[in-house]
């Protein structure tokens, strides 16, 4: 038996060629209806369920490879940050949380900030990723707000900012809470060279990014079905002791209620961006001004009282 077992079923095995090992990750469901999707679908479908049209989230890169003209662009090293500023400690270290995110998501914060064009006009896009930490804003993010402000300026392009995030980083404590201030002094900084900043909110937007640099867009651009807020809902029926409305927090309900300009599906955010900023920045009128020359006009001559 152990003849069979250890000499000529490896023979055979070598023969006909093992079984190979499938990837278990060739199938997602849908957090929303359930359904399975084949990834290559997804993928092509841009992250969007084809059947019931559920936005997934996106990593940073694959959000600018959409955006930019042809999925080209430039991204620029951002400075480094201080990394564990508090030597902050729960029931791991700080440092060592961040090392795991850097090495799975293998960047080196939340943020990514690249340059270049589209629908051939000079862009900056700042964009955040979930999946470090939750896309939560600290020293790092702030700087990178600001080194994309005032790229835009230097470029005189508009900025796009697209944020995905849980808020502030409580790791970093009152540090993370300060670049709140700063970013929207960046915001303002942009503002005053007349270009134009928008924010497209995404799934989710919450806590202090929502506080700050996400809600000052001079167009606030939602996707489809996004989490926008700045509490949970759980937390907010908690508090007020309610029963919260039916989407409460969703893309669609802000729209309804005036906090957001539009909401747009991911397949046509492009097209909407390279026609919000065509509109923005073409401050001119769209042909010749011609000159009308003035019409002389006779007066009626007035008549004289009767007597």
């Amino acid at each position: 038996m152990n003849w069979l077992k250890n000499i000529v079923r490896p023979k055979l095995k070598r023969l006909v060629g093992g079984q190979k090992e499938i990837p278990d990750n060739l199938w997602h469901k849908c957090p929303s209806c359930e359904e399975m999707v084949f990834h290559r679908d997804l993928e092509q479908n841009l992250r969007v369920c084809p059947h019931c049209g559920h936005h997934l989230r996106l990593s940073a890169e694959a959000r600018l490879k959409i955006l930019f003209d042809e999925g080209k662009y430039q991204s620029i090293e951002l400075a480094e940050a201080l990394a564990d500023p508090l030597k902050f400690r729960d029931r791991r270290k700080y440092s060592d949380r961040l090392k795991e995110a850097q090495a799975k998501t293998t960047l080196q914060d939340a943020l990514i900030v690249a340059h270049g064009r589209m629908g051939g006009l000079n862009v900056v896009i700042a964009a955040l990723d979930f999946s470090f930490m939750g896309g939560s804003m600290g020293v790092a993010v702030g700087e990178g707000l600001i080194a994309a402000a005032r790229l835009a300026v230097v470029q005189d392009a508009s900025l796009i900012v697209v944020p995905s995030s849980g808020g502030a980083r409580m790791q970093e404590g009152i540090l993370s809470l300060m670049q709140m201030a700063r970013t929207t002094i960046a915001v303002e900084e942009v503002k005053e060279a007349g270009l134009p900043y928008i924010v497209v909110l995404t799934d989710p937007t919450t806590g202090g990014v929502s506080a700050s640099f996400a809600m000052l867009g001079d167009v606030a651009i939602a996707e489809t079905g996004a989490v926008i807020g700045f509490a949970g809902a759980r937390v907010i029926e908690q508090t007020i002791r309610e029963k919260l409305p039916e989407g409460f927090q969703r893309a669609e309900y802000l729209l309804e209620h005036g906090m957001v300009d539009m909401v747009v599906r991911r397949q046509d955010l492009r097209e909407t961006l390279v026609r919000v900023i065509g509109l923005l920045i073409n401050t001119g009128p769209a042909g010749d001004v011609l000159a009308i020359p003035p019409v002389a006009i006779d007066a009626p001559a007035l008549e004289s009282p009767a007597d």
